[in-house]
């Protein structure tokens, strides 16, 4: 249950009033998804958005695991029978039906009957019995479409159909009386009010990690003048030791690089004991450059986007997880026969911010995790997925789909290793994984030959 969740019914009612089958639905503040949900439910195509990742993420679970109602199309062949049995008339066999979903579903009739009707109602005479009368009424009579009422055909589950989950970096917009010279606009950079607002923000909350009671507080915090990727120098207190922290702010708009980690690091080695990098996105490499660097310890931490839309819209509480760590994964690739190899993946290391300590977490924590087989090195395409936590999320699903699934292609699905792949023609595989919270991280591995 979300927060603020809709009754689907109320969700139903308007989306039914107001479009048809086919039709494309747009809810720009997506929540837990009850929107798409039911629109995916009565047969509309649906765009659903929201800029927190853990709202996608229970949409995207509640789509995936959602089990709706066959509805008899009218543009079938059962539909075109139905109808005709109803309304009395000949089908024409000649053209076949196409299955076009924008002709809507086969719906319940009820007559309408008026006093009108009845008296000019040729067909009843004198001497009728009421069954006849009702039987002349019911035959005569206009009749009303219930569109909440679709013929269901009951031998057929129907689940979600194919959808995609894009993301889109923080993009400016640019008013048209601001200038768009480079040079004003790094200028307007380096005046560091974006920095000052991330530090700010920095100070109050901290940063999280996927334990609820493991934040780094910091005792200090202050914006550093004489760095070029350090932004803030501070301190924090670990077992009872005041450690140096040093910041390092990604781009306001764009991704951070490995090469925008790399001298990050080479910088903060020489003043700080711990390196945490702030983006609101990152390249898939960027995971090879954290860990450590001699003695320094490096973090990604991942903004909320919300710190992008002002102070007035953006909730200023610790609890509202601005900057969220997140564990890098313990994957490990085997080569097997016939020249394919596997993924296995064992869980996720954590950074304890209280203790300085890596520990190795179960794979509870990871709600699915995403393979591709073949990276290029831009573009990550999902060729296999596969789905955990602690409890199977598809149980109920499955369930449901018992008679029509194999059972053991589907334990395939919930499997912490993969099935057999060939290598890649690349030489890359990638491997992207996400928590319940919607955070995830991605991994490049270099296969030799």
């Amino acid at each position: 249950m979300y927060v603020v969740q809709t009754n689907s019914k109320i969700v139903e009612r308007c989306l039914l009033m107001t479009s048809d089958p086919g039709d494309l639905i747009l809810d720009p503040t997506c929540g837990s998804g009850t929107t798409a949900y039911v629109a995916e439910n009565w047969g509309r195509r649906w765009i659903t958005i929201d800029t927190s990742r853990v709202a996608l993420a229970l949409a995207r679970t509640r789509l995936m695991a959602g089990r709706y109602a066959h509805y008899v199309l009218a543009d079938s062949l059962r539909g075109n029978a139905i109808e005709a049995e109803r309304q009395g008339i000949v089908v024409d066999q000649v053209t076949l039906p196409g299955g076009d979903i924008a002709k809507g579903f086969v719906y319940e009739r009820v007559g309408h009957v008026t006093l009108k009707s009845i008296a000019n109602n040729r067909d009843i005479q004198d001497g009728m019995t009421h069954a006849q009368i009702e039987t002349a009424i019911a035959r005569n009579a206009e009749s009303e479409i219930l569109y909440d009422r679709p013929d269901i055909d009951s031998k057929v589950v129907r689940v979600t159909g194919p959808f995609t989950v894009e993301s889109l970096s923080p993009h400016q917009v640019l008013p048209t009386d601001v200038s768009t010279d480079p040079k004003v606009q790094s200028e307007e950079r380096e005046a560091g009010r974006f920095f000052e607002r991330i530090i700010e923000y920095l100070r109050k909350a901290g940063v999280q990690n996927t334990v609820k009671q493991e934040r780094l507080i910091f005792d200090r915090l202050d914006m550093w003048p004489g760095g070029v990727y350090v932004q803030a120098i501070g301190e924090y207190t670990e077992n009872a030791k005041v450690r140096t922290v040093a910041v390092s702010i990604g781009p306001e708009y764009g991704t951070v690089a490995p090469e925008f980690v790399r001298e990050a690091a080479k910088e903060a080695v020489k003043i700080a004991d711990l390196l945490v990098v702030c983006g609101f996105a990152f390249e898939p490499l960027v995971g090879e450059e954290t860990g450590h660097l001699g003695r320094l310890t490096i973090l990604k931490a991942r903004m909320n986007p919300d710190l992008s839309m002002g102070d007035e819209l953006l909730k200023k509480t610790g609890a509202a997880n601005l900057f969220m760590v997140f564990g890098e994964p313990d994957i490990r690739i085997v080569s097997v026969d016939d020249g394919h190899m596997m993924a296995e993946i064992r869980g996720l290391d954590v950074y304890d911010p209280t203790t300085g300590a890596i520990r190795s977490h179960s794979t509870d924590d990871i709600a699915c995790w995403f393979i591709d087989t073949d990276y290029n090195g831009e573009s990550f395409f999902v060729r296999h997925a596969y789905f955990l936590g602690a409890d199977d999320p598809y149980e109920k699903l499955r369930r449901a789909l018992r008679a029509d699934v194999d059972e053991a292609t589907w334990s395939t699905l919930h499997s912490t290793t993969s099935r057999p792949f060939p290598k890649p023609a690349t030489g890359k595989i990638a491997v992207k994984v996400i928590n319940h919270y919607g955070d995830e991280v991605a991994k490049v591995y270099t296969v030799s030959e």
